[in-house]
């Protein structure tokens, strides 16, 4: 069972598959088992960025394509969604007619950027990406009146995925926990009250809905591209990856493969720019469109392993984690040094990307492949060992 959904492209790793497992653990159930806003953005964001990283590892660790574009098509989806509720309210419907409408765009520029640019080298390839990239971040941010410029946009959720929403007593009525913690707090009216809205303590509301929209979003394009790239069409991916000569010499055509690849991983990062707008309810160039944030993408992808698909998970996790916590990691280290040393100033929160920094070379040092690939590894010479 479990070897079919996954596309029989298992962990291959006890420590990975240990790993996996805890990651899905704590999404599945993250409302429940973390409290506070900053833990459930941060759950809601890697959702997020598992799709935009693994699209992303489509190209670049199948395909070896290497493109710095990605976050533009990440930015139409976020943007077509924000502008859509704004001209047409917040409805569903709205929802729709931004998503389709971006993933239209996004079809036809990522069509036209394969088909233009990927037959020349790699490096002028991105090149080329990184200049359509930075055209349509100064374009966003001159198109004011349409775009919020540097302001950015406010996106109008629908109601139904506002925190102002909850679950109504006909969602809920019938539901075994709400009637338990009814009769346990004694059936007062305040008391089944809290018990058609609360479990565990966490509001059911329309922001717990959106969250779990885009956990289950998120697992579905992840296992879609599991088996993407352990169908023929992948197999011809990481051949193109191999040795493209001798791909074209066994009578493919290389760059339709390639430009399918680019318009597939595009397509994905428009979607998941679109969840983005609605979680974050709020979209503007920095959050959505800037190079660092590309950057950013890059190195979840090689801290997690290039061309695993795992890796991307793994990657995303570990790189958020650091992003969030690693100042009061720092603080509470400071807090212990001496106050005004050399090792306390070191120390400092404010010093968290130097710090970070170093935690990636240490990373790439001691997991070359990165932490999926090296433990693939790791796990296939022990088995060497074993037999």
């Amino acid at each position: 069972m479990l070897k079919n959904l996954l596309s029989a492209d298992l962990p291959r790793s006890r420590m990975l598959g240990l790993l996996l497992s805890v990651i899905l653990f704590c999404l599945a159930l993250g409302p429940f088992l973390f409290d506070g806003t900053r833990a459930f953005t941060m759950l809601g964001m890697i959702c997020i960025f598992i799709i935009v990283v693994a699209s992303y590892d489509l190209m670049l660790g199948y395909t070896h394509i290497v493109s710095f574009a990605h976050t533009m098509f990440f930015g139409i989806g976020a943007y077509g969604v924000a502008m859509a509720l704004g001209a047409y309210g917040n409805s569903i419907g709205a929802v729709f007619i931004g998503l389709v409408l971006a993933l239209l765009l996004t079809l036809v520029l990522s069509l036209l950027l394969g088909l233009l640019s990927l037959r020349v080298k790699a490096i002028f390839f991105a090149l080329v990406t990184l200049a359509v990239a930075f055209a349509f971040l100064s374009l966003v941010n001159q198109l004011y009146a349409i775009t919020g410029g540097e302001d950015g946009l406010r996106v109008q959720v629908p109601r139904e995925l506002g925190p102002a929403w909850r679950f109504s007593d006909a969602v809920l009525q019938g539901w075994s926990p709400g009637r338990f913690l009814n009769a346990w707090l004694g059936g007062s009216a305040g008391a089944a009250e809290a018990a058609r809205d609360a479990w565990f303590q966490v509001r059911l509301t329309g922001r717990v809905l959106m969250y779990y929209l885009v956990f289950v979003v998120s697992a579905v394009v992840f296992l879609g591209l599991l088996r993407v790239v352990n169908s023929p069409f992948g197999s011809v991916l990481q051949a193109i990856r191999e040795n493209e000569f001798r791909a074209q010499a066994l009578g493919y055509r290389t760059v339709l493969y390639r430009t399918a690849a680019v318009c597939f991983a595009s397509l994905l990062a428009c979607l998941a720019g679109a969840l983005f707008a609605l979680f974050n309810r709020y979209v503007n160039p920095e959050n959505t469109l800037n190079f660092e944030l590309m950057v950013f993408i890059l190195l979840m992808c090689v801290i997690g392993g290039m061309g695993t698909l795992y890796g991307a998970v793994v990657g995303v996790v570990v790189f958020l984690l650091a992003q969030n916590y690693l100042q009061d990691v720092l603080k509470a280290i400071a807090a212990l040094m001496p106050e005004g040393s050399f090792l306390a100033a070191l120390a400092a929160p404010e010093r968290w990307l130097l710090w970070f920094g170093v935690l990636f070379v240490l990373s790439v040092y001691f997991f070359p492949a990165g932490i999926a690939g090296q433990l693939r590894l790791r796990a296939a010479r022990r088995r060497q060992q074993a037999t």
